[in-house]
């Protein structure tokens, strides 16, 4: 039985509809998925199956756009420089050769700090604060500035003790004041107790068999960077799927991977970004939003062992994903398979969640032909 599709689309869209349709009748019967969009600021497509479109789901990686955001806001006002030494932020930093990085390296992923030589506990990873801590005497595992390579559950609690140091408040507090309050989003770093009924648990990836045995007997040993990079080193190692059902990562929403939104909360994060939303003007300016698009790190990636593209923080959407987005499109995708970005040229944000684990490395095959389909749609097409 095929799962009754809900929602609206605005005039233009209707290929968006169909396209989730065709997407959902591809899927289990219990299929749980929403995909939002804005274009310059209207909500153009609203669309779900299964639950409703007010559930919550962990969103993962996508996490990081949240938290760049705020990283992206205190530049754009002068409390952060992007040029500045982290140590000048975080004296603490300097410790094992890492003193001269810049903020600038470290949001594109050149810190070389992309884990411990012991890993965390699940308790430690919620908590940026203690991760930072741990992160500052690591010593990186390639000179920094030098290389690249994707700091996979790392990220956040850098990016998060710099905003910390230079603003004397958390990063999650910068976010929750300046960002979800003010724009009512459905995106959360720290998901509040009395919306926890909201939240829907994940469901581990589908696996054949021959996938199964694949995963009992990974191709990498638990001390290559990738390993390390996803905390499969650690005495207890990180089940990253389950991640956002620990209620602990739920509660403190650690700036990596710890985010719970909806679609419309993934979408109206970078609708405000860069566009009028709901009567107030964008968070950021378009040299702002230019600047931390514009790539910083492309070529091989050391953690993830393929191409990869980054620009500060954010992952270089049009070339890691949707090639015939604008150059400069800015976002984040999240392991499970959510998708959430801003395409400066055709005005278009987009969100994507689903219940389901299903793409360990990101975005699900599914948002090729929804983003096709919304974007095409934005552009007249």
């Amino acid at each position: 039985m095929t799962q009754e599709i809900h929602g609206t689309v605005a005039d233009g869209f209707e290929t968006v509809r169909e396209e989730f349709a065709a997407v959902v009748a591809g899927q289990r019967p219990d299929h749980e998925a929403q995909v939002c969009a804005y274009v310059h600021g209207r909500r153009v497509v609203d669309l779900w199956t299964g639950a409703d479109a007010d559930s919550l789901y962990g969103v993962h990686s996508a996490t990081k756009g949240a938290a760049l955001l705020v990283v992206a806001l205190l530049v754009q006002e002068g409390t952060l420089e992007l040029d500045r030494r982290v140590t000048y932020y975080w004296p603490e930093f300097a410790a094992e050769g890492k003193g001269a990085l810049t903020l600038r390296d470290l949001l594109a992923h050149r810190a070389g700090v992309v884990g411990t030589d012991t890993g965390f506990t699940t308790a430690e990873l919620a908590d940026d604060r203690v991760v930072a801590e741990r992160l500052a005497d690591q010593r990186p595992y390639w000179r920094p500035g030098t290389a690249f390579g994707y700091h996979a559950l790392a990220l956040g609690a850098l990016a998060g003790e710099v905003v910390r140091r230079a603003t004397g408040h958390t990063l999650q507090e910068v976010y929750e004041e300046r960002v979800r309050a003010p724009h009512r989003l459905d995106f959360h770093l720290g998901l509040p107790a009395r919306l926890d009924h909201r939240f829907r648990p994940v469901r581990p990836m589908l696996r054949t068999p021959v996938q199964q045995v694949a995963r009992a007997t990974p191709p990498d040993g638990p001390h290559t960077l990738a390993a390390i990079a996803y905390n499969r080193n650690a005495a207890d190692p990180t089940d990253l799927a389950s991640l956002p059902n620990e209620p602990a990562v739920r509660a403190r929403g650690p700036a990596s991977v710890g985010g719970v939104a909806s679609a419309r909360g993934l979408a109206g994060l970078y609708a405000a970004a860069i566009g009028e939303l709901d009567g107030r003007a964008p968070l950021l300016k378009p040299d702002t939003v230019a600047e931390f698009g514009q790539l910083h790190a492309v070529g091989y990636d050391l953690v993830l062992r393929t191409h990869r593209s980054y620009g500060l923080g954010f992952q270089a959407t049009a070339d890691t994903w949707h090639p015939f987005l604008g150059a400069g499109a800015v976002g984040h995708s999240g392991a499970g398979g959510c998708q959430a970005f801003a395409d400066p040229f055709s005005g278009l944000a987009y969100g994507y969640t689903r219940r389901r684990f299903a793409h360990p490395d990101g975005a699900a095959a599914e948002n090729q032909r929804l983003v096709a389909a919304v974007h095409g749609a934005a552009l007249g097409r």
